[in-house]
């Protein structure tokens, strides 16, 4: 079992500080106990959260003795991704509990190795019931039986620990393979570059068609009779 080394923590003492001092503030609460505030290394939670997960039990020792938690909820830092405040929840370790624990894809599908189709992951996760002390940090979920697009993957192919009973619906779907659709290229078509001139060689000669001259010399007789008159 993973094991965290806790302080009891001084309401008064500001929570910048206790950070900076490379620590967490923790409450824990559940099974009847009181909700107590808690701190514990930035470094080693780190290390247990990373291996244990939210669905493994941990042993948090304190003074006074040691108490049995889940990591419940984990709050981080938006700009450092570093946790900042924990909840742990209290277990009684002979009553079972349920959880949501990840699935690990594992194996080789001949349908995507050979090109037939693409792996679709429909579940991440799966809700089990067990004793604390066998709640599975994960569950492997084999792929190699999906060799043709109809074949798929169910919870109730998931190998589960002893112990560990499945609360999820045994006829959901965890994965499958769906066919490959190619992607036809767009084809772009080059411009008609003659056609082009030929409209603009087109306006040329529209400037100089005959309407256009013989407005020239209606200009001029209007001049000529002008002057005529004075």
């Amino acid at each position: 079992m993973f094991i965290i080394k806790a302080e009891k923590r001084d309401l008064d003492t500001k929570l910048g500080i206790l950070r900076k001092s490379g620590k967490i503030p923790v409450v824990f609460y559940g099974a009847g106990k009181d909700t107590t505030s808690i701190s514990i290394s930035n470094v080693e939670f780190k290390k247990v959260w990373r291996e244990a997960g939210e669905s493994s039990a941990v042993k948090v020792s304190i003074p006074g003795g040691d108490i049995d938690v889940l990591i419940h909820e984990v709050q981080v830092d938006p700009v450092t991704d570093e946790p900042i405040h924990v909840d742990f929840l209290a277990l009684d370790m002979k009553k079972k509990i349920r959880v949501k624990v990840p699935l690990i894809f594992e194996g080789i599908s001949n349908a995507v190795k050979n090109g037939l189709g693409n792996l679709v992951k429909v579940l991440h996760e799966i809700e089990i019931e067990a004793l604390p002390a066998h709640l599975p940090q994960k569950l492997s979920v084999d792929i190699s039986p999906l060799e043709t697009l109809e074949n798929q993957v169910f919870v109730s192919n998931i190998k589960l620990p002893t112990g560990v009973v499945a609360i999820t619906n045994g006829g959901d779907v965890v994965a499958s393979i769906v066919a490959q659709v190619e992607e036809k290229e767009e084809v772009v078509v080059a411009p008609d570059l003659s056609a082009i001139e030929v409209e603009k060689k087109g306006k040329k000669e529209e400037e100089g068609a005959p309407g256009a001259e013989a407005a020239a010399p209606a200009k001029e007789e209007k001049t000529e009779k002008k002057a005529e008159k004075k």
